[in-house]
């Protein structure tokens, strides 16, 4: 097989993965009732450490991340995600009580991709998750498409 074609652009081999990062168990088990309607594999992390280490082991393509956790806040989760090259990549969607411009700033700041409010309404999760889903997975597309066509050129060099 020649270089080139083992650089092209290629589908996902596995269910898109979320974890849910909640300290509060029936707050887990509402996020997770909800996307139990949908086709990903779904895992939980009771507090910001295990969240960090689920996300170094499963790697998981979303991350639903309360800010206000246990041991590390989910500021912090986050902005230890965007530090590291091995996690700089996944979705992270900040699940909260707090409402304040302030806090929608501090969620950008540490590098969230967006932010939703508690009470969940669950239509409008579904839509984000599946929203940060397809931007994710389009990215991966175009860096497959760019990485087949840097090898193509590489060939015809």
């Amino acid at each position: 097989m020649r270089p080139a074609e083992s650089a092209q652009p290629s589908t996902p081999a596995r269910p898109l993965r979320v974890l849910i990062a909640e300290d509060d168990p029936q707050g887990a088990e509402l996020l997770e009732a909800y996307l139990g309607e949908t086709p990903y594999d779904v895992q939980r992390a009771a507090d910001g450490e295990e969240a960090l280490a689920k996300v170094a082991a499963w790697q998981p393509d979303l991350l639903l991340l309360d800010v206000m956790m246990p041991k590390i806040s989910g500021f912090e989760v986050c902005k230890r995600l965007r530090a590291e090259p091995a996690t700089r990549g996944t979705a992270v969607l900040m699940v909260t009580a707090l409402d304040q411009q302030s806090d929608v700033d501090r969620a950008v700041e540490a590098g969230a991709n967006d932010f939703v409010t508690k009470p969940i309404n669950k239509k409008e999760l579904l839509r984000r998750v599946r929203a940060l889903l397809e931007t994710r997975d389009n990215r991966g597309d175009l860096e497959r498409t760019l990485a087949y066509i840097e090898a193509v050129e590489k060939e015809h060099q």
